[in-house]
């Protein structure tokens, strides 16, 4: 008899479970319906391409590439279209200068729809904050990129670079074209732990080396969760494959950057490495989030200090090594501007050893080169912000708060109302003349306004001493049989790699 009053008692909680569900189901499907609706009614005076009933745009440019399917649909709508990935998140997809302006000038927080998936990564760094406490972040971590902490990086940028060239020197004997990508990450990550964490010049070990491909895993399922909307919600996301893989790079990725702070704190309570490091001209990154207060003398939470070093080394790492591979890439293709740019290298080092701080500033045809290279391969091609209060654009149509803004810089850079021949390598669009003529919301390699990249001196020293250094020392040229094909992944990469024949220079080249 009790079996059978306990069967009976399941048997109704599962029924009352199952109606919860249901109810709870049908609740989520109506609040997702009325922000449809009420997305679809703000973006109603925008014009875009067709959409899939149920896929939105997500599924066209899944097959077509969606950087330059977006170019096209930009010739299509002048200004922007809508872009819904599924039938539930819907975005105004922008590529011109006066609409860039209008939002990218003020300071709306970052799209959760988007930002959101990497949370679970990130944490809440400065990435993804707003408010008072993105504000109190972005002054306290402003002091680590000032110009006098990046001055001694840059002889460690050219001690993890002679590393990678040693490395390609071998694989160039062979004779056959390489993938650069991979090495190019692996020195930007190793780069990273010695200017921004402090770590010794022992190059990277397992862990490091576990930890870039863990990096390469998160942005590919990142960027392939926001588009695939039936991943969007996080209760059947963490039931999938992809998102236990998710789950499982974040653990390595974790890892890590706790293995990072425990040596430094542990360190620190030694009163000898307490002194020597107050002591120092120079502090790194870490010891500067360790000893930032604001006037108040708080300080940064745990929480909040894994958050920081996790973008970090998430921002300068993928972000700088794209930029790095894609430079590369247009030096191959342009060869006449490759001869050029090393030209100028080799008269500014001179009878040096190495390249100093001041050199850096003397490097103007290697850096209108890298720019014209950031305006063709932007290696953060999308970002997304949502609307804290409206926006009039210059045509006079309008958004209301809460709508969500996609910058897509990739096609805001090919925008040829903006940059003539915009298809042209052409590096003279960066020279002071002409830049002084363009729109300041023309080009956006490091965002704009007051949310604009925090590292971008950094990444810009580093893309200086690195390309000069790689241009010294070899002469690069393509492989036609295996050109690149882009892809967005977070960052802009390529499918099957970036495949480069590298000829040595020879043993003076680089001094």
């Amino acid at each position: 008899m009790v079996p059978s009053f306990l069967s009976l008692r399941l048997s109704c909680l599962g029924l009352w479970a199952s109606g919860l569900i249901l109810v709870l189901g049908f609740l989520k499907l109506i609040g997702l319906l009325l922000r449809r609706q009420r997305l679809a009614k703000a973006m109603g005076n925008f014009p875009g391409p067709p959409t899939h009933w149920l896929f939105g745009h997500a599924l066209e440019i899944q097959q077509t590439g969606s950087l330059d399917k977006v170019v096209s649909w930009a010739h299509q709508f002048p200004y922007a279209h809508q872009l819904w990935f599924g039938q539930f998140i819907g975005f105004l997809n922008i590529y011109e200068p006066d609409y860039a302006k209008a939002v990218y000038s003020r300071g709306d927080p970052k799209a959760p729809d988007v930002y959101d998936f990497l949370l679970q990564w990130i944490g809440r760094g400065l990435l993804v904050l707003e408010g008072p406490k993105w504000f109190q972040h972005r002054k306290l971590l402003t002091a680590g990129f000032h110009y006098d902490v990046l001055k001694p990086y840059v002889a460690l940028f050219a001690e993890s670079t002679r590393v990678m060239l040693d490395k390609w020197e071998e694989k160039a004997q062979e004779g056959k074209s390489f993938d650069i990508f991979c090495d190019v990450g692996h020195m930007t990550l190793d780069t990273l732990m010695k200017c921004i964490f402090g770590r010794g010049d022992t190059g990277l070990g397992h862990r490091d080396s576990s930890y870039y491909l863990a990096v390469s895993d998160l942005t590919l399922l990142a960027q392939q969760r926001l588009a695939s909307f039936h991943y969007h919600n996080d209760f059947i996301y963490w039931l999938t494959p992809h998102g236990r893989r998710f789950l499982r790079a974040c653990q390595v990725a974790h890892d890590h950057t706790d293995q990072v702070i425990r040596e430094r704190k542990a360190a620190l309570q030694d009163e000898k490495v307490r002194k020597k490091t107050q002591n120092r001209r120079h502090l790194d990154f870490l010891d500067i989030l360790l000893g930032a207060r604001d006037e108040d003398d708080s300080k940064l939470s745990d929480a909040d200090l894994r958050a920081e070093v996790d973008t970090f080394m998430f921002e300068g790492h993928d972000t700088t090594t794209s930029g790095i591979s894609w430079f590369l890439y247009c030096m191959a293709l342009y060869p006449e501007h490759q001869h050029r740019c090393r030209e100028e290298v080799r008269e500014i080092l001179g009878d040096q050893d190495s390249f100093q701080w001041d050199d850096l500033g003397k490097m103007t045809y290697l850096t209108m080169c890298i720019k014209e290279s950031f305006r063709l391969y932007p290696p953060v091609p999308q970002v997304y912000r949502q609307l804290s209060k409206p926006v009039t654009f210059v045509d006079g149509r309008s958004l209301p708060a809460g709508s969500l803004i996609s910058m897509h810089i990739y096609a805001l850079h090919r925008n040829s109302a903006v940059w003539p021949d915009p298809e042209v390598f052409d590096p003279l669009r960066f020279s002071i003349e002409n830049a002084s003529k363009r729109h300041p919301f023309a080009f956006m390699p490091f965002s704009a306004g007051p949310r604009n990249c925090i590292g971008q001196q950094f990444a810009m020293s580093e893309m200086k001493v690195v390309t000069a250094m790689c241009l010294l020392h070899f002469e690069f040229s393509l492989d036609p049989s295996r050109l690149p094909i882009k892809m967005l992944q977070l960052v802009l990469r390529s499918k099957n790699g970036i495949h480069l024949h590298l000829k040595p220079l020879g043993p003076g080249s680089g001094k």
